[in-house]
């Protein structure tokens, strides 16, 4: 059982194929950046930058991990960079579809 003063957290990173939900205990009043960089996730994926990566808590984005403390229980999620605008994918994929149909009809 752990002592009042640490709280349990997770700290997960995912890539499309490789997963890895790391438990910890953590000193109460640890930021969610400190619990990343304590997990000693980033030893098992070396591209992962903690310093600059984005992060939030059971699905929601954190602006400043910095500075956001966690609570007891909490998941810390680190979320890998957008390789693409989604507005600029969403645009491309319709004008892909839009060329198909023009195909099939000539």
């Amino acid at each position: 059982m752990d002592k009042p003063d640490t709280i349990a957290v997770e700290v997960v990173y995912a890539l499309a194929d490789k997963q890895k939900l790391l438990r910890l205990s953590v000193p109460r009043g640890t930021s969610m950046r400190e619990a990343a960089e304590r997990s000693g996730i980033a030893g098992f994926f070396p591209e992962l930058d903690l310093a600059t990566a984005p992060m939030g808590i059971f699905g929601k984005a954190v602006a400043r991990p910095e500075e956001r403390l966690l609570e007891d229980g909490e998941r810390v999620e680190i979320y890998r960079p957008l390789i693409a605008d989604p507005k600029e994918a969403r645009k491309q994929r319709a004008a892909k579809v839009a060329r198909d149909k023009d195909g099939e009809a000539g």
